[in-house]
């Protein structure tokens, strides 16, 4: 660990990526306590400028816009984390059962990411907001099915490569059952490969939730939400820029810092691996 720690910190790039992540969570963390303004209330003076009474105005309805840029980060980062951990580990199970099982179960999963990948991501997120309503859960669900489909075809790919290792076999001779095989054999050998997938997922839901929310396609009013504050914001775009810079710069901050992050940390991970095999 102490090596691994060393690795990162010789990477400016991934230590810039792991104090913006962090900044972003502990804003988000603490936002409820920091907030000084209650972000659904209308405070009777729309698009107000930035003062001392309001760090960054009001938007359109009068509301303190800083308080909702700070609560829309929790939305935000809850909505990407969930669907980037639902993507890894229920991608990575499913690429390794296919992987195991093969035959009919293999070719079915194969043919489903096939023509899920077919699929627009807008159409098909189009359709199940349509039928199921844009709240919380429904979002997380449709990105976390959109962002699965890569984490199959990598976990299955790793999966062939598991079944012809010594371990597996055994376990296989021993009568194990399929679900204990790939979850107590198979699944502690990828971990490092969904933890990496998990936080890229996550990374591309950030932009997704925000893209959607945007297009009107995400979370609806009154949820704080920075896609939806950039949308809402382009109407007084010449009057008040600073409704669309402000969560703009907070999206691209918290992106860029997942992204640096990840690759420093992959980076580091490989490095501290090839290592241990040499001097092994």
């Amino acid at each position: 660990m102490r090596g691994f720690a060393r690795s990162i910190l010789r990477r400016r790039l991934a230590v810039l990526g792991l104090a913006l992540v962090a900044a972003h969570l502990a804003i988000a963390l603490a936002a409820p306590l920091i907030v000084p303004h209650d972000p659904f209330k209308l405070l009777d003076a729309p698009l107000e400028p930035p003062g001392a009474a309001y760090l960054l105005g009001t938007d359109e309805l009068g509301r303190d816009f800083f308080s909702r840029l700070i609560m829309g980060g929790r939305v935000a980062i809850a909505a990407a984390l969930a669907a980037g951990f639902l993507a890894a580990f229920g991608g990575g199970l499913v690429g390794l059962a296919a992987a195991y099982y093969r035959g009919l179960f293999d070719d079915v999963v194969s043919r489903l990411v096939e023509m899920k990948l077919a699929i627009p991501a807008i159409l098909f997120v189009s359709l199940f907001v349509t039928g199921f309503g844009q709240t919380l859960p429904v979002l997380v669900f449709v990105m976390a099915v959109i962002k699965m489909m890569g984490v199959i075809r990598t976990a299955r790919a790793q999966g062939l490569v598991l079944m012809e290792q010594g371990y597996v076999k055994a376990a296989i001779l021993r009568g194990e059952r399929g679900p204990v095989v790939i979850l107590r054999e198979m699944l502690p050998n990828v971990a490092d490969l969904l933890s990496v997938e998990f936080a890229l997922r996550s990374s591309s839901a950030m932009l997704l939730v925000s893209a959607l929310s945007f297009l009107g396609l995400g979370l609806s009013p009154p949820t704080p939400d920075w896609g939806l504050m950039i949308h809402d914001g382009l109407q007084s775009i010449r009057s008040e820029p600073w409704l669309i810079l402000a969560p703009a710069l907070c999206i691209s901050t918290l992106v860029v810092g997942m992204n640096f992050a990840i690759e420093g940390v992959a980076d580091a991970a490989g490095l501290e691996a090839a290592r241990g095999t040499a001097g092994h």
